[in-house]
């Protein structure tokens, strides 16, 4: 079994003109690390011109699809009966896109089947984590 999942997702880039432009962007969890997701956006899809990637808690992105989540750098929120917004919040500025809350559902549903909630710490290495940030800090 993979322990990788990605899902490509249209995510709609809200500006401050009316229209909001469809942007690409993947949604990837990886059972290495059991906590976080990520969304990706391609250079094509930037201000900068460059890939980003921002990693952010699968709990978070979960509870985002039913009430406003997050304080920090990301928050997520539903938008209407079939949307749910994130927010990126940057030095630069905020960026918001919206994207279809079944494919966040979807990309959720298939993270679970790979790590439940709640069983992420199963899936951790700690001595392997630990042996890293002894060998970094020589």
């Amino acid at each position: 079994m993979s322990t990788v999942i990605e899902q490509a997702v249209q995510a709609r880039l809200v500006a401050s003109a009316p229209r909001m432009e469809s942007v690409p962007a993947t949604l990837r969890y990886d059972r290495g690390n059991p906590f976080a997701v990520q969304m990706a956006f391609p250079a094509r899809a930037t201000l900068e011109g460059v890939d980003v990637a921002w990693e952010f808690s699968r709990e978070l992105l979960a509870a985002g699809v039913e009430e406003p989540s997050g304080l920090g750098d990301v928050r997520v929120r539903p938008f209407g009966y079939d949307r749910t917004v994130v927010e990126f919040h940057a030095p630069e500025g905020v960026a918001m896109v919206h994207i279809r809350t079944s494919e966040v559902r979807r990309f959720l549903r298939r993270a679970q089947h790979l790590v439940p909630a709640g069983c992420e710490h199963e899936f951790l290495d700690i001595d392997q984590h630990l042996a890293d940030l002894l060998r970094d800090a020589c």
